[in-house]
């Protein structure tokens, strides 16, 4: 059991248009994109690599993310267009399409005229990557817990999300560490994107299973100890919907309550879940 993405074309143009410090919605924003590189596989044809179209194409785009955000759109357009390319790409060609489109997280971007950060290109990098695996992977992390975005959550939990897309097994350690994350909104991100690991093997799938439950369950013990604690509530409502459903796709369970969920934990915790014990 889980999470399927429905593969669409891109369309990056509704983050030009959303506000840059709305709440992300969690499941919608990553919905959109070209498929998955790491959805290509085994016995393909070999890739044309080292192409001049994609040198052009990385020059362009570098000329448009200098000019300190007068050109994102355009250079957003690109994105589009390398996003398309990556599946059709070989090694070296995604190596440096990665490479270009993580560098964009280096840079600095003015307030808008509303008085919001502009995190138009960072968000547009940042889903784009998503469906860069695993080639993204280790860049997708390092960005997420960069300094750079410690208080820019917008950005910081579509870099989270977009681990999560890559369904690379690299990406599972540093989502777990997200768990805990002071924001509820970055814990609800990395809850949503451990659900892609519906298909693991079932060991794993029980490491990823405890760590979310013990964190939900954390959570829901500080709320029951002060039930007017309006930051321990609110942090509960944010991520109980996503825990809950990942718990659902790693287990195969229709529960939605945590302590129901801690019970039948409890009791097939060893046992074979692909084989339907739920006891």
């Amino acid at each position: 059991m889980r999470h399927v993405i429905t593969a669409a074309p891109l369309a990056l143009a509704l983050f030009l248009a959303a506000p840059a410090q709305a709440a992300p919605s969690v499941s919608v924003e990553l919905a959109a994109g070209a498929p998955s590189a790491t959805q290509d596989g085994k016995g393909e044809e070999k890739k044309p690599d080292k192409r001049k179209e994609i040198k052009e194409m990385l020059s362009t785009f570098k000329g448009h993310v200098s000019k300190r955000g007068a050109e994102d759109a355009e250079a957003i357009a690109i994105i589009d267009e390398l996003l398309q390319e990556f599946p059709e790409s070989g090694p070296k060609d995604r190596k440096a399409i990665v490479k270009e489109l993580s560098a964009c997280f280096k840079l600095k971007r003015k307030m808008t005229k509303e008085g919001l950060l502009d995190n138009k290109l960072f968000n547009a990098c940042a889903i784009s990557m998503g469906r860069m695996g695993p080639e993204s992977v280790k860049d997708l992390a390092k960005w997420a817990e960069h300094k750079n975005f410690d208080k820019n959550y917008d950005v910081k939990t579509k870099l989270v999300l977009s681990l999560g897309m890559t369904e690379d097994e690299d990406a599972i350690e540093p989502l777990i560490d997200f768990l805990p994350h002071h924001d509820a909104k970055v814990q609800a991100a990395a809850a949503e994107a451990l659900g892609h690991y519906g298909e693991l093997e079932l060991k794993k799938r029980k490491k990823i299973f405890k760590k979310v439950l013990d964190e939900l369950t954390r959570v829901k013990n500080m709320i029951d100890v002060d039930q007017v604690d309006p930051i321990e509530r609110n942090r509960y409502d944010v991520i109980a919907g996503p825990m809950l459903t990942t718990l659902q796709v790693l287990s195969g369970q229709e529960i939605r309550d945590p302590l129901k969920f801690r019970t039948w934990w409890n009791k097939n915790k060893k046992k074979d879940w692909d084989e339907g014990n739920d006891d």
